[in-house]
C-alpha cells in the first residue's frame, strides 16, 4: 500500500489529482500544469502508483532531478531510496522487485523504449518539467505517443510542465490540460545592473568584470536579506570563479552544475547547517526546492548548444536568458517564504529578451537524434509526433554523418553497427570511437579516453587529450572520480553490447542490450529488429573512418563497421596492448572526429580534414598531425580554435578519416602557370603529389581558360596592332552598339572560350598563351555571320587620308577619336573628318609635331584661331608654308627650299 506521509498530501497539487486521475481515466493521457513547489514531481507519481498500479516511470532532464526527486519521494513513504521508489541514471541504479515508481533520466528512457518498446510492466509514464523542450525528452514523448498507437494502447502518458503554456503540449498529446494552483510567495525584484557596461557574451567567454559584479551582488545580498542565497551563472567555469571571488563571506559556497559530485548535489537540496550560498546552472531553475533559500541573484546568462553543420564544429555558447527563464529562477526565491531576486541587468533590457528559450531541436547537433529516429524506423523522422519539426538542413548533416558512420545505409535505415551504437549510451561519435579503438587499444583503455570525450574537461587539464588522461588517472579531483565511473560503465557496456543471438532487458545503468520488435518495424519502411543481417550495408562499402568488411589499412584492422567477417565483440582484440597511451588518445580522437583530424599548415595552425582552419595552442601545437576533440568558432571568425587536442601520426589519419582517401589527376592554375599534377588527399588535407605527364587535354584548356578568367588578357602577346584593334572593337561598341562586341577587359574573360577556342586547345602553361597573338585571336569576336565584319575598316577606319594623301593612324583610346596630324598637311580641308558619324578631334601639331592646338571644328579654327598659331609660330619655323588664308591654301609635307 502506497501511502504518503500527510505532508505530502497537503502539497497544493494534492487538489487537482481527483481530476488528474479521471482525465487519464477516461482519455489515457493528460498535461499537468503546476507551478514550482506544488509537488507535481514528488506526490502526483506515487498517487498514480496507488490508483492504477503497475510500474511508473518518472522522466527527468538531469540526473540530479532524478536522484532528488527518488529521495524524496521515498521519504514521504518513509522509505529509503531502492524500495518502493527507485531511480536509474547513467552509470547507477537503484531499483527492486518491489519498484513501483521509477525514476528515470530522459536518456534512459530512450535507450529501453528502444530496447523495449512495449515497456512491460510499465502503466504510466510521467514526463517532468517538458517545458523545457529538450531534445531527449521532446524524442521520448513522440516514441511514447508511437507506442500508445501500435502496441499499447492503454499505457497512459502525463506531460507534466511548471509553466501555464501548455496548449501545444495538450494538442500533442491529444488530452485536457489539470491546472494546479501555486502557492508562491512574493518575490521582490531588485534590479542591480553593472555600475559599469560589460562585454556582452561571446562563445564560452563572459567579461571578467561582470563576474566580479555577480560576486559583488551575492555579498550585496547576504547583508540585505535573510536565507540562503541561490545564484545561476552560465556554467562550470563561471561558477568555480565566481566561488573563488566568494572567499570569507561567512557562508558556505556550494558549486552546482552537471559535472559536481553527487554528494555535493545532494546536499544542495538538503537544509544546511549555517547559511548557505549555491552557485547554480540551469540545473536549478526548476528542479526540486531548494530548502532555505530566500534570494536569488541572477546573472542572465545560460548556455545553449549551436552546431556549425557545414564545418561539423558543435558546440555551446553564452546567451541571454529568455523571460520564462528569468521568471522560474525568480521563483526559486519564493517557494517557501517571501524572497527577492537581484537580476543584474536594466529594467529597459528586461522587455526585449525572448520570450521563451529555443527549443533544443532547434540548436543542436542531430547526430543522436537522427540515430534513435533510424533505430525506431523513423528515418526521416517525418512520422513522429513533434511539438518541432527537426530543421531540414541539420537532420540531413546528421544522417550523412551516420552514413559515414555506418550507423544507416543509403536509405537512412539502421544498420547492425548502428544499433549497437546506440545502445552504448553515448553520442554516436564517441560510441564509434569506443568500438573501433577497442580492437586495437584494449576496452578498458578505450572505455577510459572515451570517458574523458564524454563530458567537458576541467580547463585545469589543459588543452592535451594524452596529458589530460594521465592526469585523471592520478588525480583525486571530482572530476577524477566521475571519470572512473564513466570508464567502468562504457567498459561494461562495450562488453555487454557484444551480438547475441538472444536477448533480453539489461541494466540501463550500463545502457547496453539487445533490440527487439519496434513499433516503426510494422510501418512502410520501417525495418525489423534484426537490421541488415550479417553484412554491413553502408554506401559504396565503405564507412568515413573505415572500409569495408574484408578490407585492410596499416595497423591491420578495419576502422569501419562490424561488416561479415568481423570478430570484433570489444574485448581488447589483437594486439590491444601494442599502442601507447599517447596512440590511444589519438586513435580515440580521431575515430570520434575523423573530420577533425589536422594537419600543421604553419606555426599554431593546422589544416583539418573538414576544411577549416584550426588555431591549435601549446606544444601540441607543433605536431604535424592531429586529432581535435573539442573545437569552437567564435561569431564573426572563419577558423577555429582547438580546446582539446591529440597528437596523432599519419597512418592514424588515415585509420580513422578512411572514407574521405581519394588519389585524383589534377589540372589547375595554380601561383601563375598550370599545375598538372596526381594528388592524394584526406579530404581537405593533402597527403602527397606527383607530376602528371600526361594530363587530359580538357582539363589542359580548363586550366589554361582559369588562368585567362583569373589574371586577365594580359597573359596574352598584344603588338601595337593588336591594342588599336581592341580599341576600335571598343569604339564600334560604343557607338554603333549592335553586333559591336564588347572587348572590355570583364567582357574579354567571360568570353574567352569563344575568342580563343584554338589557342585554349592548344596551350599547356603561361608561356604558350604569351606566345598568343591577341589581335589575330580577337578578330574571331567580329560579326562576320552577319557580314558586318567586312565593313569594319570602312566604318571605324585604322587611318585617315589627309589632304596631303598621308594616311595618320587615328587614336580610339578616349571618348573621341584623334587626329595627330602637321598642321600644313591640312591646308585646304574645310571639314573636319568623322568616323562613324563622330567627328575627331583633330591634335593640329607643329613642324616639330608638338601640339599647336586642338580643334573639333576645322572651318572654325581656319577663320578664328589660325591667325594666332601662325603669329607664334611662323618666326620659329620659317622655311615651312604659313599662309594668310589656309582653307584655301595647298597642303604640304615638305618645306621652302634656302635661298
Amino acid at each position: 500500500m502506497i501511502r504518503p506521509r500527510p505532508e505530502g498530501l497537503a502539497l497544493p497539487v494534492a487538489a487537482v489529482v481527483p481530476a488528474l486521475l479521471a482525465a487519464l481515466r477516461e482519455r489515457g493521457r493528460a498535461v499537468l500544469a503546476a507551478p514550482p513547489g506544488t509537488g507535481k514531481t514528488t506526490l502526483v507519481p506515487l498517487l498514480l502508483a496507488a490508483e492504477f498500479g503497475g510500474r511508473v516511470l518518472v522522466a527527468e532532464p538531469r540526473r540530479m532531478a532524478a536522484r532528488a526527486a527518488a529521495r524524496r519521494m521515498a521519504w514521504l513513504l518513509g522509505e529509503e531510496v531502492g524500495g518502493t521508489v527507485g531511480f536509474t541514471v547513467r552509470g547507477e541504479r537503484r531499483v527492486s522487485p518491489a519498484t513501483a515508481v521509477e525514476v528515470v533520466t530522459t536518456g534512459v528512457l530512450l535507450q529501453r523504449l528502444q530496447r523495449d518498446p512495449e515497456l512491460a510492466g510499465v502503466g504510466t509514464v510521467v514526463l517532468d518539467e517538458c517545458h523545457e523542450r529538450h531534445l531527449d525528452a521532446d524524442t521520448a514523448t513522440a516514441f511514447l505517443l508511437d507506442v500508445r498507437s501500435v502496441l499499447r494502447p492503454e499505457l497512459r502518458l502525463l506531460a507534466a510542465s511548471a509553466t501555464t503554456d501548455t496548449a501545444a503540449w495538450a494538442r500533442l498529446l491529444d488530452g485536457p490540460v489539470v491546472e494546479a494552483e501555486g502557492v508562491l510567495h512574493p518575490v521582490a525584484v531588485r534590479w542591480a545592473p553593472p555600475p559599469r557596461p560589460v562585454r556582452p557574451p561571446h562563445g564560452m567567454s563572459v567579461d571578467p568584470a561582470l563576474l566580479e559584479h555577480v560576486a559583488a551582488t551575492v555579498r550585496r545580498a547576504l547583508g540585505e536579506q535573510e536565507g540562503d542565497v541561490l545564484c545561476f551563472l552560465p556554467g562550470a567555469g563561471e561558477i568555480a570563479r565566481v566561488a573563488g571571488m566568494l572567499g570569507g563571506s561567512g557562508a558556505e559556497v556550494l558549486q552546482v552544475h552537471g559535472r559536481a559530485p553527487a554528494a555535493v548535489q545532494d546536499a544542495a537540496l538538503r537544509a544546511g547547517d549555517r547559511r548557505r550560498v549555491l552557485l547554480a546552472t540551469s540545473v536549478a531553475e526548476s528542479s526540486l526546492t531548494v530548502p532555505g533559500v530566500r534570494v536569488v541573484v541572477d546573472c542572465g546568462l545560460a548556455r545553449e548548444p549551436r552546431m556549425d553543420h557545414a564545418r561539423g564544429l558543435g558546440s555551446l555558447t553564452t546567451v541571454r536568458v529568455s523571460r520564462a527563464a528569468a521568471e522560474q529562477r525568480a521563483g526559486r526565491a519564493g517557494r517557501e517564504a517571501p524572497g527577492t531576486v537581484y537580476r543584474c541587468w536594466p529594467e529597459a533590457e528586461h522587455a526585449r529578451l525572448a520570450r521563451l528559450p529555443a527549443p533544443e531541436i532547434a540548436l543542436a547537433d542531430l547526430t543522436a537524434f537522427a540515430l534513435q529516429a533510424a533505430c525506431w524506423g523513423e528515418p526521416d523522422a517525418a512520422g513522429l509526433a513533434l511539438l518541432d519539426a527537426p530543421p531540414p538542413g541539420a537532420l540531413a548533416a546528421a544522417r550523412t554523418t551516420l552514413r559515414g558512420l555506418g550507423a544507416v545505409d543509403a536509405e537512412g535505415r539502421a544498420t547492425d553497427r548502428g544499433r549497437r551504437l546506440a545502445l552504448l549510451g553515448l553520442h554516436p561519435r564517441l560510441a564509434r570511437a569506443l568500438l573501433d579503438a577497442a580492437p586495437e587499444a584494449g576496452a578498458a583503455r578505450a572505455a577510459e579516453v572515451t570517458a574523458l570525450l564524454s563530458e567537458e574537461l576541467p580547463s585545469a587539464y589543459g588543452s592535451d587529450l594524452a596529458a589530460a588522461w594521465q592526469r585523471a588517472r592520478h588525480g583525486g579531483d571530482p572530476y577524477g572520480a566521475r571519470w572512473r565511473s564513466e570508464a567502468r560503465r562504457l567498459e561494461g557496456a562495450l562488453r555487454s553490447s557484444t551480438p547475441r543471438h538472444a536477448g533480453g532487458a539489461r541494466d540501463e545503468a550500463a545502457t547496453s542490450g539487445t533490440g527487439t520488435t519496434r513499433p516503426g518495424d510494422s510501418r512502410p519502411g520501417g525495418t525489423a529488429a534484426g537490421g541488415t543481417g550479417a553484412g554491413d550495408s553502408r554506401p559504396g562499402g565503405t564507412a568515413a573512418g573505415g572500409t569495408a568488411a574484408g578490407g585492410s589499412r596499416p595497423g591491420g584492422t578495419a576502422a569501419g563497421g562490424t561488416g561479415a567477417g568481423d570478430s570484433r565483440a570489444g574485448g581488447t582484440g589483437a594486439g590491444g596492448g601494442r599502442l601507447s597511451d599517447d596512440a590511444v588518445a589519438g586513435l580515440v580522437a580521431a575515430l570520434a572526429f575523423p573530420e577533425r583530424i589536422a594537419r600543421r599548415r604553419g606555426p599554431g595552425v593546422h589544416l583539418m580534414v573538414g576544411g577549416t582552419a584550426a588555431e591549435v595552442a601549446g606544444g601540441i601545437g607543433e605536431a604535424e598531425w592531429i586529432a581535435v576533440a573539442v573545437a569552437d568558432r567564435g561569431a564573426g571568425r572563419a577558423g577555429a580554435r582547438a580546446r582539446v587536442a591529440a597528437v596523432i601520426d599519419e597512418d592514424t589519419a588515415r585509420q580513422a578519416a578512411g572514407g574521405v582517401l581519394s588519389s585524383c589527376e589534377e589540372v589547375l592554375w595554380r601561383d601563375g602557370d598550370v599545375v598538372a599534377r596526381r594528388v592524394e588527399r584526406l579530404g581537405a588535407v593533402e597527403l602527397g603529389t606527383a607530376p602528371l605527364r600526361r594530363p587530359d587535354p580538357s582539363a589542359l584548356r580548363a586550366a589554361v581558360l582559369e588562368g585567362v578568367r583569373a589574371e586577365g588578357t594580359g597573359l596574352l602577346r598584344w603588338s601595337r596592332e593588336a591594342e588599336g584593334l581592341r580599341q576600335r572593337m571598343a569604339f564600334a561598341h560604343r557607338v554603333l552598339g549592335g553586333a559591336w562586341p564588347d572587348v572590355s577587359e570583364e567582357a574579354l574573360r567571360e568570353r574567352a572560350p569563344e575568342w580563343l577556342g584554338p589557342e585554349l586547345a592548344t596551350a599547356r602553361r603561361r608561356a604558350d598563351l604569351a606566345r598568343v597573338d591577341a589581335g589575330a585571336a580577337l578578330n574571331r569576336l567580329l560579326p562576320w555571320a552577319t557580314g558586318e565584319a567586312a565593313r569594319f575598316a570602312e566604318l571605324v577606319p585604322e587611318r585617315i587620308e589627309v589632304p596631303t594623301g598621308s594616311r595618320v593612324r587615328i587614336d580610339y583610346t578616349g571618348e573621341q577619336p584623334v587626329l595627330a596630324v602637321r598642321l600644313q598637311e591640312l591646308f585646304g580641308l574645310r571639314d573636319t573628318p568623322s568616323v562613324a558619324g563622330v567627328p575627331v578631334l583633330v591634335h593640329l601639331l607643329s613642324p616639330a609635331g608638338r601640339p599647336a592646338a586642338v580643334t573639333a571644328d576645322l572651318a572654325s579654327f581656319w577663320r578664328e584661331g589660325y591667325r594666332a598659331v601662325r603669329a607664334e609660330l611662323r618666326g620659329r619655323y620659317p622655311r615651312h608654308a604659313w599662309p594668310e588664308d589656309p582653307a584655301t591654301a595647298v597642303p604640304t609635307r615638305s618645306v621652302r627650299p634656302r635661298r
